[in-house]
């Protein structure tokens, strides 16, 4: 199989545990302690994915400096953009409770919250593709870290979204194109730089280490410690041993 197909595959497959959670969300009620739970681990495995898989990688393939760089824009691009996505009514896109505001409360929200979405979607995308580019293969831990942590993201926001009074349509439609879009993210990680020189892959990289660790702080861990409280550290720890378990029996 053509290695840009595989890109536009994994990431499309990666993404489509956000349709999974949704899915699983819309259909039962699942109680908030479940998701908070879920998405604690979720968040553990990112953070050991983003260290082992994405940061120690980029410095080791393309040098200390163009990585710092990339992984303090990526932070900031993340950090700017979701201000002003809060601003449209986006702020809470991730959280399970009564935070969501409806259409009529804040108008042009659900475009926010769709769009918000993406841009925390894409990031990890991004990495799918560029690992192929690095190693020739996709990463298993980087794979199982963003599945994980996408299941429970679509589980919280779709039942923030469905207390909101949001159609079915409106969400499905959301995540699964979405999904469609991470596929694309990492195909064209894959794609345009393939030939690129080390530095910038390490640079890109970075970014994308950036805006993931930025949006696990400002998104993930705040839903997650919201009803899980004293078991929020010890549950993403669970996490970030399981993802650094996958990447050394990986290696």
């Amino acid at each position: 199989m053509p290695m840009w197909m595989q890109a536009l595959i994994w990431g499309t497959v990666a993404g489509a545990a956000l349709i999974l959670g949704s899915g699983i969300a819309w259909a039962w009620k699942v109680p908030k302690k479940v998701v908070s739970t879920v998405m604690a681990f979720g968040a553990g495995v990112l953070i050991s994915a983003l260290a082992f898989e994405l940061v120690d990688e980029a410095v080791q393939g393309g040098g200390l400096l163009p990585t710092v760089v990339g992984f303090l824009a990526g932070a900031l691009i993340f950090v700017g953009s979701n201000i002003l996505l809060s601003r449209a009514g986006a702020k809470h896109r991730k959280r399970s409770g009564q935070m969501h505001p409806s259409e009529q409360e804040s108008p042009g929200s659900g475009t926010a919250i769709a769009i918000g979405a993406l841009i925390d979607g894409i990031p990890e995308s991004v990495v799918l593709g560029l690992g192929l580019v690095a190693a020739g293969t996709v990463s298993p831990a980087m794979l199982a870290a963003v599945f994980i942590s996408n299941v429970p993201e679509g589980l919280s926001s779709t039942a923030g979204m469905k207390r909101a009074g949001r159609s079915p349509v409106y969400v499905f439609g959301v995540w699964t194109s979405i999904a469609v879009f991470c596929g694309i993210a990492s195909l064209l990680g894959y794609t345009t730089l393939e030939n690129a020189p080390a530095e910038l892959v390490a640079f890109i990289t970075a970014i994308a280490a950036g805006g993931i660790l930025a949006m696990l702080a400002d998104t993930m861990i705040p839903e997650a410690f919201e009803e899980h409280h004293n078991l929020t550290g010890l549950t993403a720890a669970v996490g970030f041993l399981t993802a650094f378990t996958i990447h050394h029996l990986g290696g």
